[in-house]
């Protein structure tokens, strides 16, 4: 039978973990022969041509492991993240969320439908997947990936009966529900790591931050620049009436305004935080404390001032601004915050933070260090 030689003689050591929580001895016997042909040289990767090039007298049975609904996937996704943990996993690792496209014509594909691309930069025909990697200095190992399904699919249930969608799975999700339930799922397997870091397809909105932030964890994540903040003096006030009942709801001290003009007073440094393959890799950067206008809503006034969190500029070679939100602690390195926010634009995908205006002020030559 055809053993693909590129694959390495040990590939059966490192199944074993997987193999041992499959189930049935069928699936362990089939299971190593469709990921050799998956990864093995040549050809479609699909059932019929890898039982072709295996040596298989058919493909029927290749074909009923892959496609049988009748058995649990959720402890092979346990046992993938204990051996993501045992290579990478640490206070020092990063778990990184992102977005997969995966660009489809037709329509029966699950989870199908026009959405922007960010492979194709435009609107395209596509599935989109919610992937988290686990990472630690150069190394990311992927460690989930959930099916985002548009409204197009939840809000039609003969549509997902008819594809085969599990009931538990027509419920309408949001990317950043996806991402908290599985970041629930991980840190229930014990994995362990130190920052979850997002872009702004994430960091944009609250639920996301502040979901992270009620788990107890380190964030940063991408947002774009007309995020409304205070500054960290602001307070709330009960303005008293003139006539007529007192006020029952509380106003902020002060009007909240864009994250980015609150660092236009301020000066930027050149920071490297680390060394490329050509090179330093370097930008100017400058940060400041804030409170983000995502508390509780003011009849009058929108939103009240959130928990106290950085706000982060990046000023590129190129002219390009990036802008970050965190909620590591005030006596925070800013080589360290921004490892962390560069490190997810690495791995995610896609970015979606908003650029700036092209006509902001040239930085300053030094950068007040809020973060010594």
């Amino acid at each position: 039978m055809f053993r693909a030689s590129n694959i390495g003689r040990d590939l059966d050591a490192w199944l074993a973990p997987f193999l041992g929580v499959i189930g049935r001895s069928t699936r362990s016997k089939w299971a190593p022969l469709y990921v050799q042909g998956s990864l093995g040289p040549g050809g479609p990767k699909s059932v019929q041509p890898i039982a072709a090039r295996l040596g298989l007298a058919g493909h029927d049975q290749l074909h009923h492991f892959v496609g049988s609904p009748a058995w649990d996937d959720a402890p092979l996704w346990r046992a993938l993240a204990e051996q993501a943990d045992r290579l990478v996993g640490g206070d020092d690792a990063v778990l990184v969320i992102g977005d997969t496209a995966l660009p489809k014509k037709g329509t029966a594909s699950v989870g199908v439908a026009g959405q922007y691309c960010g492979a194709l930069g435009k609107q395209a025909n596509r599935q989109s997947l919610v992937s988290l990697t686990l990472a630690r200095r150069e190394v990311p190992v992927p460690i989930g990936l959930r099916l985002f399904l548009p409204s197009a699919w939840t809000d039609d249930p003969a549509r997902c009966a008819k594809a085969g969608v599990p009931e538990a799975a027509r419920i309408a999700q949001t990317r950043p529900q996806i991402a908290l339930t599985e970041i629930d799922r991980l840190m229930a397997a014990g994995l362990r790591f130190g920052c979850v870091l997002a872009d702004a397809g994430y960091g944009s909105g609250a639920a996301f931050r502040q979901g992270s932030s009620e788990r107890g964890l380190s964030w940063a994540v991408g947002v774009p620049r007309t995020l409304e903040v205070f500054t960290t003096g602001v307070g709330l006030l009960f303005p008293r009436a003139n006539r007529g009942k007192p006020r029952q709801h509380a106003v902020p001290s002060e009007t909240a305004r864009d994250a980015v003009d609150v660092l236009a007073g301020c000066l930027w440094r050149r920071v490297v935080w680390r060394q490329g393959t050509k090179g330093a890799l370097a930008a100017r950067f400058s940060a400041v404390r804030v409170r983000v206008a995502d508390g509780p809503r003011s009849p009058r006034h929108g939103h009240l001032p959130g928990e106290e969190v950085w706000f982060i500029g990046e000023w590129r070679s190129s002219g390009e601004r990036k802008y970050d939100l965190s909620n590591l602690p005030a006596r925070t390195a800013l080589r360290r915050s921004r490892r962390a926010g560069c490190a997810s634009r690495r791995t995610s995908n896609s970015s979606r933070n908003s650029a700036p205006a092209a006509s902001r002020a040239v930085p300053g030559p030094a950068y007040t260090d809020t973060l010594s």
